[in-house]
């Protein structure tokens, strides 16, 4: 090799001071006496120096990328990876919207009459389908219950509004995102208020109420030149001014009032109710109330008694006595009125719906009836289903039925919400039984629920029906009838878990 330079850091010529170095002899590297040569600027050129000079370079590489960004740029980046798959994990998924389809079993309405309340709920949840079935109302109750026990029932079913004891076990409560009990007890009447709470929770909501109100003949009512009856005095005082008998047989020819017997009066049951209900009697606990029912029963009998009677086991079924104009008073509910058209036979039938009488100095207390809707406490869907019944407490949906029944007959189901009497008003054959609603009670004692022999309606008016016939027929009284009366439907209300 040639000598071997060094420059100057500033100049880079040739420093003359500097001596020129010695030429190391061969065999002499790593020892031997002689100076060791200096460091060179030239890449080795042997083997063994390049993969020395390869490690340094990685090493140096290594180095300069720890003291770089890069590295720091790589390491935010993962935890960042890693936040996101952490909040991916821990924020809760949107489930999947499931498609269901609710079985609804309804009475009385066809599915032309529901069906657009049924398009609107569906328009609205998509992914909720309703099928609604008008079942027979024939053993309705029976039928129900076989189908609930089994698995096969409805999820959404219709019920009357004295069997919330018997179907507890079977209805599901109604949470607040439904309808609060605050909310429930501004918006529906007293009746529907004690009938459908039960320990706090809800279990169900009415589509229409109903209640038990005077049908009065105007003409008959004028012929005799009385005035509709406000107490029961009046009324004993116009139905005897208005019956009118044959003067060689004493057969009543036109009935002044139609109640006193049993199977021919239309709503028997319920009119014995109103009694009950006006002399305050608990029929929870009617084994205490013997006095009350004496008195309303030996009053109920007496228009079917000696020769004031103004009704008769003979006479034709009221309401159809009524129909031909042969029955100036008459006790019945709203939907009594589409029978009674049908049943006519005198077109020029005039007649007017009034309060029921009352005691004299008291409250005109009615009886109310009416049917509801529940949703299964087995029903897989009762989410979808609950959300159905939210649906069916609105105004609009109420209104929506009320004008799609009345498309088939003269009106429909009287509105349940204290909020919407008003809109009824103007209708003088439909207000008279919504007007009521304020001061009217449920009974046990009610007819036309179609719940079979087992049912409780059903054995709850046998024994009625078997007091006032002893009475009427056998001429038994009500002190040796009544306490036949209490036993019997107090063991019919403690097999249905009423106490």
């Amino acid at each position: 090799m040639g000598e071997n330079v060094i420059f100057d850091q500033n100049t880079r010529e040739p420093d003359p001071n500097t001596p020129p170095a010695q030429e190391v002899q061969p065999g002499t590297e790593g020892g031997g006496g002689g100076e060791a040569p200096p460091a060179s600027d030239d890449p080795p050129t042997d083997e063994a120096s390049y993969e020395t000079s390869d490690e340094t370079l990685s090493s140096r590489i290594a180095t300069i990328l720890a003291n770089r960004p890069l590295k720091k740029i790589l390491i935010g980046l993962g935890i960042l990876i890693v936040i996101i798959i952490i909040i991916f994990l821990i924020i809760p998924k949107k489930p999947a919207v499931k498609n269901v389809t609710l079985v609804w079993w309804g009475l009385w309405e066809d599915n032309a009459t529901m069906q657009p309340l049924i398009d609107e709920f569906q328009k609205q949840n998509p992914n909720i389908k309703i099928e609604y079935t008008k079942q027979d109302p024939n053993n309705y109750r029976d039928t129900l219950l076989t189908r609930m026990n089994n698995g096969t029932g409805p999820d959404i079913l219709r019920y009357h509004n004295t069997w919330v004891p018997t179907f507890a076990s079977i209805l599901a409560p109604l949470p607040n995102d439904v309808i609060s009990v605050e909310d429930f007890k501004k918006i529906y009447y007293p009746a529907i208020q004690k009938d459908l709470l039960s320990n706090g929770a809800i279990y169900g909501v009415p589509l229409g109420a109903d209640s038990l109100a005077l049908f009065v003949n105007t003409d008959l009512l004028k012929a005799a030149g009385v005035s509709v009856p406000k107490d029961w005095n009046q009324f004993i005082d116009a139905a005897k001014k208005m019956t009118v008998k044959d003067k060689d047989t004493s057969k009543i020819k036109t009935s002044g009032a139609g109640l006193g017997t049993y199977g021919n009066i239309m709503h028997a049951p319920d009119i014995v109710s109103i009694m009950f209900l006006q002399q305050g009697v608990d029929q929870r606990k009617i084994d205490t109330a013997s006095d009350d029912l004496k008195a309303a029963l030996t009053f109920y009998t007496s228009f079917a008694k000696g020769n004031d009677a103004t009704w008769d086991n003979s006479l034709d079924n009221s309401q159809l006595a009524f129909a031909k104009g042969d029955l100036a008073m008459y006790f019945g509910f709203s939907w009594d009125i589409f029978a009674i058209e049908q049943l006519k036979t005198n077109n020029k039938l005039n007649y007017e719906i009034h309060p029921v009488p009352n005691l004299t100095g008291g409250k005109s207390i009615t009886v109310a009836s009416y049917w509801a809707e529940g949703v299964s406490a087995k029903s897989p869907n009762q989410k979808e289903a609950l959300a159905f019944m939210k649906y069916l407490t609105q105004k609009d949906t109420l209104q929506k039925l009320y004008t799609q029944s009345s498309k088939t007959r003269a009106f429909g189901e009287p509105y349940p919400r204290v909020d919407m009497a008003d809109e009824l008003k103007s209708n003088t054959l439909v207000y008279p039984f919504v007007a009521q609603l304020e001061n009217a009670g449920s009974s046990f004692f009610v007819s036309n629920t179609h719940d079979g022999d087992t049912g409780l309606n059903k054995r709850a008016n046998s024994y009625l029906e078997n007091t006032i016939n002893a009475i009427i027929n056998d001429n038994s009284s009500p002190d040796s009838e009544v306490p036949k009366l209490q036993e019997g439907v107090k063991k019919v209300l403690l097999e249905n878990g009423i106490q």
